[in-house]
């Protein structure tokens, strides 16, 4: 990459940093004093909400990051624009094209950051955050691992490896553990409540004697458990917070059992577009800072920037509610706001080029 394309790229990846260190500690303290109204529920005390707060600032760090962007753009290319920099590029014979793919080179770099956020550590840190405060305010010993959603019912212990909304479960074990053995073991691909207790579907249910094990097999049977769907329910990742693998095969799933899937589509298409949202951020900061020069200072950049990000929030939650209610396609409420946004800047770009 020449100096100069790093050079710009710097300036905004530095900037996008630097406002995402003034936000997360901001939103951390919202979190938080949310959180204080569920201190003292069970054993939910003042060390579980920090740790919860902590937990869930991944997703809250992932659902910003396009906002962060464009804030961070205009405070780091405006302080090249308040040096006179981008004056001298451009005087220099330097393109408005150029000073683009500049500014998109770190943009590339913090989209892929964003999208590992988002993907890999919020998803799991959320469910953790969620097992947490719904263990501490319920009482019950739960856990989320690799292996899937652990808890205690007695001398049973519950292996749930996916746990779908609407605490319907998929691929369960039940192992029952009396006077320091494995008495029995039951394995069901799936698991929903009705009329006050679990029926588990395609079960196999083996008896573990001292003389072998006898294994029966059953279509349907009803489970008697204390396990909680509400606790199930509070553990249930919501879907902006799925990664997107996660969304296509739970989409599967819904269409399968022709459920409405309309807030999950939505979701999915939301995560797709979010690189490219981060990268039309950049591009929306160019036409700004080159129509301002070095007539604006940074707060009133920073402005720009909030206003700008209050704005496509609107837009995008506009079209989110008009999909789910009007059954739009789902691919265009996540593509529309972003190509309306682009659409402006690109008519901003001709009257300041």
């Amino acid at each position: 990459m020449p100096i100069l394309d790093r050079y710009l790229a710097g300036a905004v990846i530095g900037g996008t940093l630097l406002t995402l260190a003034m936000l997360m500690p901001l939103l951390a303290v919202f979190v938080f004093a949310d959180e204080m109204d569920r201190v003292g529920s069970g054993s939910y005390q003042l060390t579980e909400a920090l740790w919860f707060v902590t937990l869930t600032l991944p997703r809250y760090l992932y659902q910003v990051f396009p906002i962060a962007t464009l804030i961070g753009a205009l405070i780091g290319l405006g302080q090249l624009a308040a040096r006179s920099e981008l004056v001298a590029m451009r005087a220099a014979g330097v393109s408005i094209a150029r000073i683009i793919g500049g500014a998109m080179g770190g943009g590339v770099l913090l989209a892929l950051l964003a999208t590992g956020v988002g993907e890999l550590v919020a998803p799991v840190a959320e469910q953790q955050a969620l097992a947490l405060r719904a263990a501490a305010t319920s009482g019950e010993a739960v856990k989320i691992g690799r292996s899937g959603f652990w808890a205690r019912d007695g001398d049973a212990f519950i292996n749930v490896r996916q746990i779908e909304p609407g605490a319907e479960l998929s691929d369960i074990e039940i192992f029952v553990v009396s006077g320091g053995r494995l008495r029995s073991a039951t394995r069901a691909s799936k698991a929903y409540y009705e009329d006050g207790r679990w029926v588990l579907t395609d079960i196999e249910h083996s008896r573990i004697g001292l003389e072998g094990v006898e294994v029966d097999r059953l279509e349907r049977a009803r489970w008697e458990s204390l396990l909680s769907p509400r606790l199930l329910e509070v553990i249930v990742v919501e879907p902006h917070a799925l990664p997107v693998w996660g969304l296509y095969h739970y989409l599967s799933y819904m269409h399968q059992t022709k459920q409405d899937a309309g807030a999950y589509e939505v979701a999915f298409w939301s995560k797709i577009v979010q690189p490219l949202l981060i990268l039309t951020m950049i591009f929306v900061s160019i036409p700004v800072l080159l129509g301002s020069a070095r007539s604006s200072g940074t707060g009133i950049k920073l402005f720009i920037g909030i206003a700008l990000g209050i704005l496509f929030y609107l837009v995008s939650r506009t079209f989110t509610y008009l999909a789910l209610l009007y059954e739009l396609n789902p691919a265009l409420a996540a593509f529309a706001p972003l190509l309306l946004f682009m659409l402006g800047a690109v008519l901003l770009l001709r009257r300041v080029g």
